[in-house]
């Protein structure tokens, strides 16, 4: 199948675009982790009011174009490096 990535010789390294992936579904199970335990807390009582400002004051960061544009060149430098090995 050619849209499936293999992994290199005996499958013991991922390509970039498999550890990117790995990379942000960890980072999205972490952030939805985070999420229900704050849920938690708050139905619990167990959050003060200064502590939810402060949350609320600090937003998670987004991916911005500049930060796809440079996983791009990441992963096309990885793909030349590769190449030049074989």
């Amino acid at each position: 199948m050619p849209d499936v990535r293999s992994m290199d010789n005996q499958g013991r390294r991922m390509d970039a675009r498999d550890r990117l992936i790995v990379a942000l579904y960890a980072q999205l199970k972490a952030e939805r982790e985070t999420r229900e335990t704050l849920e938690w807390a708050i139905r619990n009582g167990a959050v003060s009011q200064e502590v939810l400002e402060a949350i609320a004051a600090d937003p998670v960061p987004v991916v911005t174009s500049e930060d796809i544009a440079s996983l791009e060149k990441i992963i096309a430098l990885d793909e030349r490096r590769k190449a030049n090995r074989n």
